[in-house]
């Protein structure tokens, strides 16, 4: 099955220019002495204005070249507005921090979920500048728009699960999602997608909020203030407390580099009561595990057939996708072959010209000649053969012996590549009931399957570049996939620690026995 695809803004030409150019220069600005206090320290050294250009100059060739979202969500007029934006804010000198956060910005006008400056692909000398700074002592969801804390890393009580952050460092928490949301990314326009990515779950090295927050808000030196409300209607108050250094955070979340190996992916499954099986999968990205997974999943069905389990919950929160594992769970669901609505893979080019090929590493070569298995097709795209799909549609082969119980998936907003096809098939096959709020990713099909890591020659900086532009047969809406049953938390929830997405689907189990 597919992974994502790309989009941009909507609107004439010179309003485009205006709001891009607005957009940009607001969160420049804040770089500077208007976003609050700066740290006391000599000023960071500044990128000329003319190599900064020659960057602009490859990120632009290579995305008019390579990507094939580029106009999915936006006409060629308004991509050349967002471009002409973006290198208006080049025109001048620029720290690494003004120049990231500028490609950032036009990034997520692009409206692709894997378009971005990758914080995993970054050299070392921009990852130790930029990604590691200070970060806040807790962990949070976004909750009907309030900042609501879910894991407490301080030893201060009031930022106890459940509290409410109304501001940090004096800026109101609505100014800061308001703000963060111009460097989100997702596919088209789910926003949802885009504010869950801006939600603190310890579950990786590297999240967007750590990593643009400071580089929007400099803080500054010694304590941070968070003015805070508890769950139970107390009275508002105001805290200082310590920011986390990047490593004490990765240790509170047990994210250090040692924490877990790395073959380990961190499944989890286990039964909930005698007929009700749990599996717990935060992701799918196994590229280069030596994990048998396979095997792994062949040990879970074997022991819910054993037990004769009624129900399987398997749980995808936090899961942005991967490789292939949702077929191998849609075969182990369904009782005879599917034969899946198949997305056209299109890409923009058959070979890359030579001149793009200094700046551009990927793990599979191939990719920089598709050759004879890209076929020339319509709209400037050729129609990529190369994973041998039956022509309008892909076959999932039936288990041998599948799972006969009722199968639930608890999905969010995180859900936007493979874990969003998965929920997609699982839906339309009825294999699984949807239970959570709607998934991130994009009906209208998204970008990805394969990449190019784009190292900008002066700045260092790396940008990732999707090939393969996953389109589907029919005309399906700009949005995620609605569950089957919405279950929203709340903040009182969070604060008693209950599951609660989990709890609606046992009550659902329990009332049907």
């Amino acid at each position: 099955m597919p992974l994502p695809s790309i989009p941009l803004p909507p609107s004439r030409p010179p309003r485009a220019i205006r709001a891009a150019s607005v957009a940009l220069a607001l969160v420049l600005a804040a770089c500077g002495a208007g976003a609050g206090p700066l740290r006391a320290q000599s000023p960071p050294a500044r990128i000329p204005a003319a190599e900064l250009l020659e960057d602009f100059a490859v990120l632009r060739d290579a995305y008019e070249t390579l990507h094939p979202g580029l106009y999915r969500y936006a006409d060629s007029a308004r991509v050349a507005a967002s471009f002409g934006a973006l290198r208006e804010e080049l025109t001048r000198d620029r720290t690494l921090a003004e120049a990231y956060l500028a490609i950032s910005v036009f990034l997520a006008g692009v409206r692709c979920g894997h378009s971005y400056a990758n914080f995993f692909n970054q050299p070392e000398a921009v990852a130790h500048a930029l990604l590691q700074r200070d970060r806040v002592p807790f962990l949070f969801r976004w909750i009907g728009g309030r900042m609501v804390v879910t894991r407490n890393l301080s030893g201060e009580p009031r930022l106890a699960p459940g509290t409410e952050v109304r501001s940090i460092n004096g800026v109101p928490a609505a100014d800061v999602l308001r703000r963060l949301m111009s460097v989100a990314r997702a596919d088209g326009s789910n926003d949802a997608k885009r504010v869950a990515g801006m939600e603190l779950r310890g579950d990786s090295r590297y999240e967007a909020f750590d990593v643009f927050f400071p580089l929007l808000f400099p803080p500054p030196d010694g304590p941070w203030s968070f003015e805070v409300a508890g769950p139970a209607g107390s009275p508002a108050a105001t805290v200082r407390v310590r920011p986390l250094a990047y490593a004490e955070r990765l240790a509170a979340t047990g994210r250090a580099a040692a924490a877990r190996p790395a073959d380990d992916p961190g499944w989890e499954f286990r039964f909930l009561d005698a007929g009700t099986g749990y599996l717990r999968m935060p992701t799918w990205s196994l590229y280069n595990s030596r994990w048998d997974w396979k095997a792994y999943l062949d040990g879970v069905f074997a022991r819910l057939e054993e037990r004769g389990a009624a129900a399987l919950v398997i749980d995808l929160r936090g899961n942005e996708g991967g490789t292939g594992v949702g077929d191998e769970i849609l075969a182990r669901l369904a009782a005879r072959d599917l034969r899946l609505d198949a997305f056209r893979r299109r890409v923009r080019y058959r070979a890359v010209p030579e001149r793009l090929r200094p700046h551009l590493d990927t793990w599979d070569r191939s990719f920089l000649d598709w050759g004879g298995q890209a076929v020339p097709g319509e709209g400037g795209f050729y129609t990529l053969t190369r994973y041998n799909d039956e022509p309008g549609s892909s076959v999932v082969r039936a288990a041998a012996r599948p799972f006969r119980g009722r199968a639930f998936v608890l999905v969010d907003a995180s859900n936007s590549s493979a874990t969003f096809e998965f929920a997609l098939a699982a839906r339309q096959n009825r294999l699984a009931t949807l239970v959570g709020q709607p998934t991130g990713g994009n009906q209208r099909g998204i970008n990805g399957g394969a990449f190019f890591f784009l190292r900008l020659p002066r700045s260092g900086i790396e940008v990732d570049v999707p090939l393969i532009g996953y389109f589907p047969p029919v005309e399906r809406p700009d949005s995620g996939i609605a569950p089957d049953v919405l279950v929203e938390p709340s903040a009182e929830d969070v604060a008693r620690g209950v599951d609660t997405e989990l709890r609606a689907v046992l009550e659902m189990i329990r009332g049907s026995r």
